[in-house]
């Protein structure tokens, strides 16, 4: 049984999400669809992401103000912003704030499907360099600590990954 790759994908226009969301379905993701802002940062409270695909302008909550929640609130998801109105100050502005891409709409499939690999893979290497530093830590610790102060600190460590 192959693991799927957890995506939000965030847009208001629903019949735009739903074409989406299939052709990224049929292409084994496991996606969790949001029309708005508000309900992307409640499906990202209750659900572990791995990657998010974000418009950038829609009512209310617009895909800045998502972006940056989520980076705020998970530690290792990456995103990605799709849109139909982008610019070159926007595409600035969002990697700023911690995108890891930046595609037009119209989208080509190859081209999204390239960008949300290579998001994967920053994902996973910083979760690896995270985890390294973590088991580096736990091995000073253990050359020297007392038993229940290693232990509360391997569950300190361990709680701060989201």
């Amino acid at each position: 049984m192959s693991k799927k790759i957890k995506i939000l994908i965030t847009d208001d226009e629903v019949k735009f999400l739903d074409s989406i969301s299939q052709r990224l379905e049929l292409r084994d993701f496991d996606v969790t669809k949001a029309s708005n802002g508000k309900d992307a940062i409640e499906a990202a409270k209750n659900n572990k992401f791995e990657l998010a695909l974000l418009d950038l302008k829609m009512p209310e909550m617009d895909g800045k103000q998502v972006l940056q929640i989520l980076k705020q609130e998970h530690k290792f998801i990456e995103v990605v912003i799709l849109t139909g109105h982008g610019s070159m100050d926007s595409a600035v502005e969002c990697t700023k704030l911690g995108a890891f891409g930046y595609l037009p709409k119209p989208y080509e499939l190859d081209k999204l499907i390239e960008t949300l690999k290579s998001a994967y893979e920053m994902r996973m290497k910083k979760k690896f360099e995270n985890d390294q530093a973590k088991m580096d830590t736990i091995l000073k610790m253990a050359t020297g600590g007392n038993p229940l102060g290693i232990l509360r600190k391997m569950k300190e460590l361990d709680d701060d990954v989201t």
